[in-house]
């Protein structure tokens, strides 16, 4: 009896029998076997094959895009030479072991000069010993890095000298408006309203400056034609920031552009439009290639300067963004002319409001995760904390303008911007005016009670941050004349940088020509 014939598969021959030996059987077959739905994998497996002579041939993983090995020349990875990403890893964390075990032991051999007769047991307690500590070093460093854990610095900065002060490290031709310090503050970048960007060495002073290119260049790295009346891209720089690894500077201004600089070649490989306003703050999240980038047009743009490419933007504020600021998390710290300071909280994207009591702010930074610092244009200092909406404390008349700095002129010295009269030392004649008393930059050494703050009276103030009693007491006065429209402590606190400028940093409210357009550095000393 003959079996039913089964019908043939799509694509296929027609009606041929299931004689599977016969020669019109073994064609289906293979027009079944070729159909390009049931051998995508299996052509797939066999392009591998094909390719894997190409591989032997000479053409290293790097080069084709696989893995992480390190030759180029076509070498076999079996020879060990090579290292990956994860035993370079693990080679920089034996190698940091070793170092502390080396302190720790150094440690324990000045303490036990005299102990030369010692049992095993007593040497293997003693390396018990050692690595408890290493290991109490190392949480101690993360915690730190993490900003879990507060430095005390602010009790062990010494008083300064009268000799020893700001040293005007370079000059601009007009006022730096931003100022910024590698990771490792050996380098330091600085711009100003002229369009000057300066890339210079911490202790040698040594410096180079970045070239704008052509109007045709920034175009094909993805700049848009100005708009409104403007007839070229304005060089003003409002705002500068560098990544973490050192890798990239980013830089805003006028033009409502956000450039990307390579700091190797300082050559710029990239414009961000997207604004439209002015970009009057920028900073990278540390640790990431993530930027943000506030601007006049009440918004917060998130870029990735590695990817080159815009991802997100974060609304909230009702008037003009004007300072901002980000740790390892992804949340990000701003001030607004609306007076109030906002903590966006990318992942949940959501936001937190925190009002000013009456005046607008001018300036902020994180002191942790959970606590800012703020500085408004009536010439106070806030302190805040996640868990309350309003300040925590305020120092009022942080910045006074005395009567006997002869370097400012001054115009109704009775009247300050909110029409009330500055607490302070009333036996010390000083004058008040809004230009010259607005807090302009503050700063906290990073995982620190350290912080700084500047403005346009005369001087730097430092401030210890008591987080227990929420309280922010007056440490010294640093003289710097001139507009200090930016600030950067160095992650040791060793030293401190400023901007200054004949004028502020967003407008020409007030001018001291004595100043000096230009970076200064001042050296802490810490007992």
């Amino acid at each position: 009896m003959k079996k039913k014939v089964s019908a043939a598969p799509r694509g296929g021959g027609g009606g041929r029998g299931r004689g599977g030996r016969g020669r019109g059987g073994a064609r289906k077959d293979e027009k079944f076997s070729e159909d390009s739905f049931f051998m995508a994998e299996s052509k797939k497996r066999r392009k591998i094959a094909d390719d894997a002579d190409v591989i032997d041939s000479g053409e290293s993983d790097d080069e084709r895009g696989y893995g992480f090995r390190g030759g180029s020349d076509g070498e076999d990875d079996d020879d060990g030479d090579a290292e990956t990403a994860d035993e370079v890893r693990q080679r920089v964390a034996m190698a940091q072991l070793d170092k502390y075990r080396r302190i720790a032991k150094e440690e324990e051999d000045e303490d036990d000069e005299d102990d030369s007769d010692e049992g095993i047991d007593r040497v293997g307690e003693k390396e018990g010993l050692r690595d408890s500590l290493v290991a109490k070093i190392l949480q101690q460093e993360q915690l730190e890095e993490s900003g879990r854990v507060r430095r005390a610095m602010a009790s062990r900065v010494q008083k300064p000298k009268a000799t020893g002060g700001f040293k005007v490290l370079l000059k601009h031709r007009q006022s730096v408006t931003a100022v910024a310090l590698s990771e490792d503050d050996s380098r330091g970048f600085s711009a100003s309203k002229d369009g000057n960007i300066m890339h210079w060495d911490v202790e040698s002073g040594k410096r180079e400056k970045y070239q704008w290119p052509s109007d045709d260049v920034i175009r094909s790295h993805g700049a848009k034609d100005p708009q409104g009346s403007a007839k070229k891209h304005s060089r003003n720089v409002l705002a500068l920031a560098v990544s973490s690894d050192g890798r990239y500077l980013a830089t805003g201004g006028l033009d409502r552009h956000v450039h990307l600089w390579d700091t190797r070649t300082r050559g710029h490989i990239q414009a961000f439009p997207g604004h439209r306003g002015s970009v009057s703050c920028l900073t990278f999240r540390q640790g990431t290639s993530e930027l943000f980038s506030g601007s006049f047009d009440r918004t917060v743009k998130i870029w990735n300067a590695e990817d080159r490419a815009y991802m997100n933007t974060l609304f909230g504020h009702q008037s003009e963004v004007l300072s901002i600021d980000c740790l390892r998390k992804e949340r990000v710290l701003t001030v607004g002319r609306d007076r109030s300071m906002q903590l966006f909280k990318v992942p949940e994207e959501s936001r937190l409001v925190f009002r000013a009591p009456a005046s607008s702010l001018e300036c902020c930074c994180f002191i942790s995760n959970d606590e800012f610092l703020s500085g408004s244009d009536d010439g106070s200092i806030e302190l805040w904390t996640m868990l309350r909406k309003k300040p925590a404390h305020i120092v009022k008349n942080a910045h006074p303008l005395l009567a006997a700095n002869k370097n400012l002129d001054q115009k109704n010295s009775e009247i300050i911007p909110n029409g009330h009269i500055e607490n302070g030392n009333h036996n010390e004649s000083y004058h008040c005016q809004s230009a010259y008393s607005w807090v302009s930059s503050v700063t906290v050494c990073r995982n620190s009670d350290l912080a700084a703050s500047g403005a346009g009276n005369g001087s730097v103030r430092l401030w210890d941050i008591e987080s227990e009693t929420k309280d922010v007491r007056p440490l010294f006065d640093l003289p710097l004349v001139g507009f200090v429209n930016s600030l950067a402590f160095a992650k040791s606190g060793q030293f401190l940088v400023a901007g200054v400028g004949q004028e502020p940093r967003l407008g020409r409210w007030g001018c001291i020509k004595s100043a000096q357009n230009g970076i200064a550095v001042h050296s802490l000393k810490l007992s």
